[in-house]
């Protein structure tokens, strides 16, 4: 057997030992001590959704910073949007607080990330046109 297979089999079968035959050894989902409304699972929903959420920030404040779409794909802000939308109606159907706040938060980036990029794109290209307006050949 080689090393590899040695050393997933190692982390394999004490994990399927846990999840099938000890469940009294998992940890249950219990009131948090900080906030008695809200369970464990949710606090840590709110601090893994905090990380994820504001990933996009830093290129939206460096678009803005030097006030131009270079570096932007909007395509993928657009898309990000679109299944952030839906990861909010999950979080509806499954009533989880930090799956709908952290996603609406991220639609709102992305919208504004495509808003800002679709502003200093036509800015962009009005002042090429501008600057060279007998470019075409005709």
């Amino acid at each position: 057997m080689s090393r590899f297979n040695r050393v997933a089999l190692a982390f394999l079968l004490p994990g399927l030992t846990m999840l099938y035959g000890c469940q009294d050894l998992l940890p249950q989902d219990t009131s948090s001590l900080l906030i008695p409304g809200f369970q464990r699972s949710e606090i840590f929903g709110l601090v893994a959704g905090l990380g994820t959420t504001f990933a996009a920030v830093p290129d939206l404040v460096a678009m803005l910073k030097r006030r131009s779409s270079a570096g932007m794909n909007p395509r993928m802000a657009a898309i990000m949007g679109v299944f952030q939308i839906i990861w909010v109606y999950y979080g509806l159907l499954i009533v989880s607080r930090p799956v709908i706040a952290w996603n609406v938060v991220a639609v709102l980036i992305n919208f504004l990330s495509v808003g800002a990029y679709a502003h200093f794109a036509r800015k962009e290209k009005a002042k090429q046109e501008n600057e060279c307006p007998n470019s075409h050949y005709g």
